[in-house]
């Protein structure tokens, strides 16, 4: 099975998840930490649906940050 990397998980992200006004806040030079709460919260919760769906493995939904 081949799972997804972490620009192919980034980029369903942004387009997918996060609010129009959320996007406003991606920034290329920013860390997972720089981005607000909700955002946090929403990527963490999208990588483990990731992992429980098995588009990812457990390791990759552990290392994965924004």
């Amino acid at each position: 099975m081949k799972t997804l990397n972490l620009k192919q998980v980034r980029e369903i992200f942004w387009a997918e998840i996060v609010t129009e006004e959320e996007k406003r806040e991606y920034r290329v030079k920013k860390t997972q930490n720089d981005y607000s709460t909700d955002i946090r919260c929403k990527w963490v919760n999208f990588t483990d649906y990731l992992c429980k769906n098995g588009d990812i493995t457990q390791k990759q939904a552990d290392r994965y940050t924004l």
